[in-house]
This record gives structure tokens, sequence and C-alpha cells, in this order.
């Protein structure tokens, strides 16, 4: 009899985990977006989460927690229920370069688990269109021209713009003077207004005013040219070799979230990523929509913060502490 009994409560609880699994998600599912409206990773979290909305038939909530260059938004995920209802949408800031540069209120390796790595995208060199130059090497001899005067705009202190800017000073020799926002969307009137003259953006948010010339692209920091603007050079091509930098945006749920959950999360992004109106929302603003494992994602992750950490070393960048 009492063998019968633990085969009785055995088959229970396999039958209640499957109803637990089937039934998620009960209810809608917050994304949180650790930068502005307007920019890159939030064009990525509405675009995916509106094809998300609609499989899985939950409402998904974007949720724009800005400041601290990402590290607010991805705090309050580190911090959150481990149920699989809380989602972020990191970027490198903080995921791969703030731990290197200040003390942070979450561990990346200890409080995120990762999801799937959603988007890959180079960034832009857009300058304002009465910045008198027309080449990446006309500006390198603007900016020397004008020691100290020259700014340039970021997205937060320790994103990847961020460390482009210091990269392109490092490899020149630039006196050039560092102007953070709280995000993508706050720099775009600021430049287009001209009230700081450069910016290694994003393609999402720099693409339309590219088009609608609001702002004059200079060259792309990926190896190759990129469709949204087969037009514009590579830094390569431009005169700056050995430049490639890229952008990315990831998921990621606290630590200790079920299995269940971040597998059916792992699909359901995975699934929005391959629609072909999907792809080509992202790829017509320069964005290239990818999709890994979670174990892919983690080892992505590492090789990015070694690389990070190389740079900053190199650079000498410092963040806010």
């Amino acid at each position: 009899m009492k063998a019968l009994a633990r085969f009785v409560a055995l088959v229970l609880s396999v039958v209640a985990g499957g109803a637990a699994a089937q039934g998620y998600p009960a209810k809608s599912i917050r994304v949180v977006a650790p930068f502005a409206p307007g920019g890159a990773l939030d064009l990525t979290a509405r675009t995916v989460g509106a094809k998300m909305s609609d499989s899985m038939k939950q409402t998904i909530i974007v949720d724009n927690r800005t400041g601290g260059g990402g590290v607010i938004g991805a705090d309050v995920v580190a911090k959150s229920a481990a149920d699989g209802y809380t989602v972020l949408l990191g970027s490198p800031a903080e995921i791969a370069v703030l731990p290197h540069l200040q003390k942070l209120p979450y561990s990346v390796e200890k409080d995120l688990t990762p999801v799937t790595l959603a988007v890959s995208t180079p960034l832009i060199l857009v300058v304002h269109p009465a910045l008198p130059v027309k080449s990446v090497k006309e500006l390198i001899a603007l900016i020397r021209a004008r020691p100290g005067q020259m700014t340039y705009a970021s997205a937060g202190t320790g994103g990847v713009q961020h460390l482009a800017g210091e990269l392109l000073k490092i490899n020149y020799k630039l006196d050039m003077v560092h102007v953070p926002y709280k995000g993508a969307g706050a720099v775009m009137p600021e430049l287009i207004g001209g009230h700081v003259p450069m910016f290694f953006s994003g393609m999402p948010p720099s693409v339309p005013h590219v088009r609608a010339g609001r702002l004059k692209a200079l060259a792309v920091t990926s190896a190759k040219r990129s469709p949204a603007t087969p037009e514009v050079p590579t830094m390569a091509e431009a005169g700056v070799p050995d430049f490639v930098f890229t952008n990315w945006f990831a998921y990621f749920v606290p630590a200790g979230t079920p299995g269940d959950a971040i597998s059916r999360l792992n699909s359901e992004i995975n699934r929005a990523l391959k629609l072909d109106d999907v792809r080509e929302r992202l790829a017509n603003v320069g964005a290239e929509a990818v999709g890994t494992t979670p174990e892919e994602l983690g080892k992505f992750v590492r090789a990015e913060s070694d690389k990070f950490a190389r740079l900053i070393k190199l650079s000498g960048a410092k963040g806010t502490d």
C-alpha cells in the first residue's frame, strides 16, 4: 500500500507540474527596458513584445526604468520575484561594461539568468548637418583643431556609445569631452538641435533622421556596410581601421526563475525574432534579429565582459563612483 501511495503521489506531482507549465503565463508579463523610449532597445522591446502578446495571449508591458546607464532597470529585475513575470531586456552597459567601472547593487552572474540574445546592431557615427565635415578623417582633423572644445554624446556613462568615443580618442589621441544622456531618445533632440555635435548612435534612433537629412552619417562601426544605410561607409572604409563595434540587446530573468518559464520565454522570443515582419522592421533600421539558447547567451556575455574590461583598462574610463 505504501508503494502504491508513493506512486500515486508521484503521478499527481507530475500532473501538477505539467499543469503549472501549461498555465504559464497566467497574467501579464513586464519587460523592463532600462533606457528611455525612442531608442533601439525600446524599439526592440515593443516590436518583440507585441508578437509575444499575440502568441502568449497575455499583455506584455514594456516598463521604461531609466537611469544609471541601465543600472536602475537591471536592479529592478534582479530584485523582482523569480516567477517569470518580470524580464529584463538588457544592453552591454549594465550587463558587461559597468560591472568593471563601479560597484553595482546587483551581480550579473548571481542575480540574473540568461534567456536569449535578441538583437545585434552596429553603431553609426552621426553629426549635426551644420558641422563642416564630410568624412571621419575630416571630423578627426576638426577635433584636433579645437582641442577640448568638441563634445560627443552617449546614451549613458559606460555604454557602448561612450566606449566607442573613448576608443576613437585613444586611437587618434583626441581631446574631446564626453556628454552622457539618459538614453538615445534624450540625445536625438539635442543632436538635431545642434547642442552636441556628434554621437556614436544605435541605428534605429538615427537612421530615420539620416534619411530625412536632419543628421549626417559618416560611418557605421560594423565590418560590413549596413543594409539600412548602404551608402554609408564602414569605419575601415572611412580610413579608421580596427574599429568594429556592435551593440546588442538580450533578455534576462531573475536568478531562480523556474526552468519551464525560461524555456517558454526563450521559445516565444525566438519565435518572434524569426517572423518576417519583425526581422524586416529591425533590419530597416540596421538591427539584426538573432535568437540563441540561454547557454549560448551566457557564453556570449562572458566574452563581451572580458572584451570591455580590456578596453576600459586601456582607455582609463571611469564610472560614477
